[in-house]
């Protein structure tokens, strides 16, 4: 599904490291390419619990997805920014619950797309996207027409592991604002954001992965930030947190053992 000119006529640059294929190398996936591992190398040197952070990220995602079907009958997914394709998809996740939950991934980097489209071909209930977490108004209108999501009925838009991706303009909050003032009553907004209580590391790890990305990157933030874009908002409990604390299965759920930075967020319940 398209947003626009074909992705897959897009070079691939596997010389210029990709969040997507770093995200991939972190979770031992093979999808990556030596500058991404290089560049992964590096990223541990500043931050030594980011691979935990990642694996911890994708737990959480694979929870709350679980939660909104299971628990609150949420039978369609947006996943912003969705990332190469790993074992328990959001859509296998869903579908598990439901078979007939749909799910649409949203990316615009053309080897997450390749990839998608090679195993989304045999799910008709499953598509992908090209489109950037910013374009609210152009995905959404976009997807009205396509009869595969039905805006007129409870959605679950998914930024997990992505608003540290977005620039202060537009910003995350606005993209925040511009999602809830689309989605009906009964949509749930799931997002985090890259916090760090150090000011050294904030700019440390936000000026290296502008650089490495050839500034495709916004900013790692603090947690100051993150609860003013939700003000007002009702969050599903236990509120805004360390995502490895939201809802785990058990007292045995992964932890970071050290917190120079964490992925902070939660789920907004739309009304």
């Amino acid at each position: 599904m398209d947003h626009g000119e074909n992705p897959i006529a897009h070079s691939i640059d596997i010389s210029t490291p990709s969040i997507a294929r770093m995200y991939d190398w972190f979770l031992g996936g093979t999808d990556n390419f030596p500058s991404d591992r290089r560049a992964c190398r590096a990223l541990l040197d500043i931050a030594p619990s980011t691979r935990a952070l990642v694996r911890n990220n994708r737990l959480f995602l694979q929870r709350v997805v679980r939660v909104l079907a299971q628990d609150y009958g949420v039978r369609q997914f947006l996943d912003y920014g969705s990332g190469l394709p790993v074992r328990d998809n959001v859509h296998q996740v869903a579908q598990s619950v439901d078979r007939s939950s749909r799910v649409v991934y949203i990316d615009d980097d053309p080897i997450v797309l390749a990839h998608g489209r090679t195993l989304l071909d045999e799910n008709d209930e499953t598509a992908i996207m090209r489109a950037t977490m910013t374009d609210i108004d152009g995905t959404l209108d976009h997807l009205t027409g396509t009869g595969l999501i039905n805006l007129d009925a409870p959605v679950a838009a998914l930024f997990v592991s992505g608003l540290h991706r977005i620039p202060d303009s537009p910003g995350p909050e606005s993209v925040i604002q511009r999602v809830a003032g689309r989605l009906v009553a009964g949509s749930f907004l799931v997002f985090c954001q890259l916090v760090s209580d150090s000011a050294v590391l904030r700019h440390a790890a936000t000026e290296f992965m502008l650089q490495t990305t050839g500034h495709n990157w916004g900013q790692v933030r603090d947690k100051s930030e993150v609860h003013a874009w939700v003000s007002g908002m009702k969050l599903l409990a236990p509120g805004l947190v360390e995502v490895s604390g939201w809802r785990p299965d058990s007292d045995v759920t992964p932890r970071q053992r050290t917190f120079e930075w964490e992925e902070y967020g939660g789920v907004i319940c739309l009304s």
